[in-house]
């Protein structure tokens, strides 16, 4: 079960979720007497822009499907790194505009949900651009599925191919998964493969080791 879903049954209140970064403080959240949708931590807050765009730097559109790499403009921003000047230019673009390094889809309404990192959650596979995030979510609805880390493995055709690693249940089924996530998100965001293992690999932090995942192809 989902941990929104969790919270929402121990404690009868839909939780309020939100969005930001030491580099940034809080630039967004859903409303306390507006929608609470599970997975989108909702709107800027006042005086925070924020957009997505390609790797070219090209505005993504805001369809609610479209994953691009997620941009912030405003007056809670930091000044920089200390000593790393190096690492602050590379933190913002000629406008401003501070590159967080997570990757985002919008909808028509201006709700954001944050898919996972740049770095190892945005996956480029038959053209589309796809945020491991939003497959792992859905597949930790499945009532089989205990713990759930998508990566993109290279493929010569696909340019990476969407693989599951799930830790389930005795009766969890990979192709059954594989249709789950067909039934919920576009069709090109379904896993290609779902293994089934025993356990994912972990830092000291619990934070799933996902290039490690990689390397094992």
């Amino acid at each position: 079960m989902p941990v929104f879903d969790k919270l929402v049954q121990l404690t009868g209140h839909r939780p309020v979720e939100r969005y930001g970064a030491s580099e940034s403080l809080i630039t967004l959240s859903t409303r306390a007497d507006g929608e609470r949708r599970p997975g989108w931590v909702g709107l800027p807050l006042a005086g925070v822009q924020t957009r997505l765009v390609d790797d070219d730097g090209g505005e993504v559109p805001h369809d609610g499907e479209t994953v691009g790499k997620l941009q912030v403009r405003g007056p809670t921003l930091f000044d920089g790194y200390l000593n790393q000047p190096d690492a602050t230019a590379a933190a913002f673009d000629a406008d401003s505009w501070y590159r967080t390094g997570d990757v985002a889809v919008v909808d028509g309404s201006g709700m954001h949900r944050i898919v996972g990192r740049e770095s190892v959650d945005l996956i480029k596979s038959g053209g589309y651009r796809v945020g491991a995030g939003e497959i792992e979510t859905v597949l930790l609805g499945h009532p089989d599925v205990a713990e759930a880390a998508v990566v993109g493995v290279p493929d010569d055709d696909l340019g990476q191919r969407i693989v599951a690693y799930v830790v389930g249940s005795a009766n969890v089924d990979a192709d059954g998964l594989i249709n789950f996530v067909a039934q919920q998100l576009s069709v090109h965001k379904r896993p290609r493969e779902v293994r089934i293992v025993d356990a994912l690999p972990r830092n000291a932090l619990g934070k799933v080791l996902k290039k490690q995942l990689l390397s094992e192809g």
